[in-house]
Formats: structure tokens, sequence, C-alpha cells
């Protein structure tokens, strides 16, 4: 198929929905071309247990339109992967976008006519497309970090990967499950495996810091306040670094114009709200190693007051910077490693050698499950734009 556009989109997810939307609206005639199935981006591929987002429902929504923020309602202060995936099957139908959208369709080229001054879009399904504009879509979040381990091939056992979960439910009862990593969807997935798996080994290169969620359901009375003035609450959010988070106010003060009493005070009252927000204690954790170590040692400090066993603690507590990567929010991550079957092995200093028909082997010792899942997450950012070939003036590939 060869066909003319003003625009082709590369990806359904909330970015791609948008802005074809936005195309409509201008007049230009475009074509979204999604891998999946379905719309959703990465709330369509990440299907782990205990997906959620980390930032809260009524933020994580889209603002173009006053009667779809008035109609759709939120269960919870952080969504699950389920409710946000029927949110943006919600958004598609009410502005009739499947219309305009080729699923089951992966962009696999992308080269710029310099003497048309157009962009020349190839698929894996044969299609051939000349738009004045291509738009990548494809998220931070949409290619994942498959490891190549030596022995893959060899495990008895299925394997998973957080990032491209069955669609049907998996169940673990019964059984011994690894976990490789210790990301934002492990910390989000582990504690719920724990449950159902008989054993869960946890294999971890780098802790990560993490602040409890304390998620629960949305009160009707919150949800109608922010209703009753949802166009000041998008403002205000505009207004903040991330884009959220303004009703958690932003303290200005730095962490040396505090005592050890009021810092702790600050710090608790952030975890007992828990969220991101926790990295606004303090104006200038950011801006000093010295800050950011106070709050740091304080995170450290609840790992240790949650984890029974010293040695698991300790392992489990990151030495670097808080905030210089990104935040994890949990529920009841720390609290999981307290549990008879739930055991944490430490492999930065040993790393897994190969897999083998019974399971990974580090450090010398060979390990047996039923079942292993790849929590190793994306190459995030730019993964997603390096697996297509794009090639713009002069041939020069973005590679």
């Amino acid at each position: 198929m060869s066909k003319t556009l003003d625009a082709v989109i590369v990806g359904a997810g909330f970015a791609g929905m948008y802005t074809l939307r936005r195309m409509r609206q201008a007049g230009f005639q475009a074509q979204v071309f999604e891998a999946g199935d379905n719309v959703g981006g990465t709330w369509y591929w990440n299907r782990y247990p205990g997906a959620r987002c980390d930032v809260e429902s009524m933020e994580y929504s889209y603002s173009f339109d006053a009667a779809l923020q008035q109609n759709w309602q939120w269960s919870e202060r952080y969504a699950t992967q389920p409710e946000i995936l029927s949110y943006a099957n919600h958004v598609a139908e009410l502005f009739d976008l499947r219309r305009d959208i080729c699923f089951n369709t992966r962009v696999i080229g992308v080269q710029y006519d310099e003497s048309k001054h157009n962009w020349h879009v190839t698929t894996d399904q044969g299609n051939l497309v000349t738009a004045r504009f291509c738009i990548m879509a494809t998220g931070c979040l949409s290619s994942v970090n498959q490891p190549e381990f030596e022995g893959l091939e060899d495990f008895n056992g299925p394997t998973y990967h957080t990032g491209r979960w069955p669609h049907e439910e998996v169940d673990f009862t019964g059984k011994t499950v690894g976990i490789i990593g210790t990301g934002s969807s492990a910390l989000q997935s582990i504690p719920l495996i724990a449950q159902q798996a008989r054993h869960l080994t946890v294999f971890q290169r780098t802790p990560n810091f993490s602040i409890p969620a304390h998620n629960q359901d949305l009160d009707p009375t919150f949800i109608e306040e922010i209703k009753n003035d949802y166009y000041n609450f998008r403002e205000e959010n505009r207004q903040t670094f991330g884009g959220f988070g303004a009703r958690q106010p932003a303290y200005e003060d730095s962490v040396w114009d505090a005592n050890d009493d009021k810092r702790r005070d600050r710090f608790e009252g952030r975890w007992a709200l828990g969220g991101l927000g926790f990295l606004r204690s303090f104006s200038d954790l950011g801006q000093s190693l010295e800050a950011n170590d106070i709050a740091a040692e304080f995170v450290r400090k609840k790992i240790w007051e949650i984890v029974d066993d010293p040695e698991v603690a300790e392992t489990l507590c990151p030495d670097g910077v808080i905030g210089c990567k990104r935040l994890c929010v949990d529920t009841n991550y720390y609290a999981t490693f307290n549990r008879d079957n739930v055991s944490l092995v430490d492999i930065k200093d040993a790393p897994i050698e190969r897999l083998t028909e019974a399971g990974p082997t580090t450090g010398g010792r060979e390990f047996e499950f039923d079942a292993i899942i790849f929590a190793t997450g994306f190459d995030a950012m730019t993964g997603s734009l390096l697996r297509i070939n794009i090639e713009g003036r002069s041939r020069l590939s973005l590679r």
C-alpha cells in the first residue's frame, strides 16, 4: 500500500493519540502506525503484577477536553494498569481515533527526501507512506532491555519480561521463581509475586531508593473538589518542575535552615504522605551532595527499620544520590523481604554468568527455578528511535 498524507505518527500511546486529535483539529490528514493491537502504549504492554502509575490519577490524564475530565471517574490515588488502559480505550472511542490507527504494524524505516521536502515511511506490513511530517510518539519506555545471558535457551522453564507480560494471567502458585532486576517494575511486582510463589529469589545488582505509595481509594469529596476547579488545578501543575504535584507544597527553605528535629519531621511528613514529592522536602536536595545525603540517609534508616535481617537491610540500602535515578514508589516492597519465602541475592560483585537448564549461575552457585522473570527495564528514551532506520539529510542515519 502506498499513499500520501500530511503526517505520519508512530505509536498509539497517550502522545500518539493526542497528536492525532490535534492533527485532525488543524485540518491535517494523519495516519498512526502502532505495533500492538490496541491503543495505550506502555500501558498496553506493561501488564505485570502490580503495574500502576506513580503519578496520581487525577493528574495523570488528558486536560484538552473539559467533558472528558468531568465524565471519567478514577477509583484509586494511583491507577492500576488495567484502569489506565481502560481510560485509553475510552478516549479512543470517544474521539473516534481508531479509524486513523493502523494496528499490528511496526515502522521499520523513515527516510527524508531532500528534493521534495517530505518523509518516506515504511512498515513491516509493506506500507509505504509519504508525508510532510513524521512524528515519533514512540515513548521513552517502549523498547525492552532483554538480557542476552549465555544459555538462555537452555533453561527448562518459562521466562517472562515485565515489559512484555502475557495478556493472560500468570499463576506462580506453588512455584519457585527467580526475578532479575530491582527497578520500578520489580519493586511493584515482587510483593504480589511473593504472595503466590512457593519461594521467590530476587537478584539485585543496584538497589534503588523507593518511597511508599500509600495508595488508597479516592475520596469522592476529593474528586469533586478537583473537578470543580480543574482548570486552575492544571495550571498550577504546569508551573511545577515535573508538571504534577502542585497540591503537595514544594518547600523553599534549605536543609541547612532546619535543625535535626525539623528535618526529621519534614521527612517523616513526606514519607507518610508518600509518592515522588519526597524529593521536594527541601529546596536544595538536588543542588548539594551534602544536603542530598541527609535525605538519602533518612531513607536508608527507614529500610533498616522495616527489614528484620540486618544483612538483607544493608544490601537493600542504596549508597548513591537519591533522585539521580528516577525515584521508585512502592507498596510493601521492603517489608516483603521479611517473608520466609523470599531471598535476596546480591550480584553486584558476582554477576550472573549464564543460565543452565535449572536456572542462573552466579558466584559459582547454580539456582534452580520453575520460572524466571526479567525485570530488566527498557532501552529508555532513545531506544525505540534507534531501532528504526531513520535517515535524514544526505542519508545521514540517526544511529
